[in-house]
């Protein structure tokens, strides 16, 4: 079997399959930060019915498990064409996520993912679930990033299977709460809102320093002596 730890999937035979669902679930949700995605859905659907609220909803979360698992399983061989060595991508998206956490914990964060002017184009388009909701809110460069990062030779099918089952739990739980956003928004208020995007910010920023110092040391194994 095989366990995350930090970037890496490393092999442990005796390691049970609910730790690589387990694993999946805890790096990529915080990357995609569903919470982050609550204003610009409460702003784009705020004349839509419940029922087609929840339409989008669903459809931008399973557009978002179609580009995390097109990612995981694609990324490598897009990298190797271009003569991207994984351990570059990995600082590239560390410096990414980092950046991505500072914007999170200054005050004021959370800031949104589309520009003002995407978010206007968006209020007069027909269906929103892929485009601004799917990519880049819910599945952007980062999450993306990540999911790449995940793939090795040494995985088995069950562990890929496990892998894309932990990028559904994570789209569930990205579907729960943006069907709870009115709620949470009125229940938070803006203190809250601001204290959960700093614990995000926080835990992306764990990763994103993760990514850098395992790919540091990966390119020069010197520096761990």
């Amino acid at each position: 079997m095989l366990i995350l730890k930090g970037s890496y999937l490393y092999l442990r035979p005796t390691a049970p399959p609910m730790e690589i669902l387990l694993a999946t679930f805890t790096t990529l949700f915080s990357v995609v930060n569903p919470f982050g995605a609550m204003p610009v859905f409460l702003t784009l659907t705020e004349e839509d019915t419940p029922a087609e609220r929840a339409n989008i909803g669903l459809k931008a979360c399973l557009y978002m498990v179609g580009v995390l698992t097109v990612s995981f399983f694609a990324g490598q061989y897009v990298l190797n064409f271009f003569g991207i060595n994984i351990h570059h991508l990995r600082i590239a998206g560390g410096i990414l996520l980092m950046r991505s956490a500072f914007d999170l914990l200054t005050p004021g964060g959370n800031r949104a993912k589309v520009s003002e002017a995407t978010l206007e184009e968006s209020m007069h388009k027909n269906d929103i679930s892929f485009t601004p909701l799917a990519m880049p809110m819910l599945s952007g460069p980062g999450s993306m990033a990540v999911c790449i990062g995940l793939f090795t030779g040494k995985l088995s099918v069950p562990d890929m299977g496990l892998i894309v089952l932990g990028f559904c739990l994570v789209a569930l739980a990205a579907y729960i709460i943006l069907m709870s956003s009115l709620r949470l928004t009125r229940f938070l208020g803006r203190p809250g809102m601001a204290a959960l995007a700093r614990i995000m910010g926080f835990l992306t920023l764990a990763i994103g320093v993760n990514f850098l110092a395992t790919a540091i040391v990966a390119l020069f194994p010197g520096l761990s002596r």
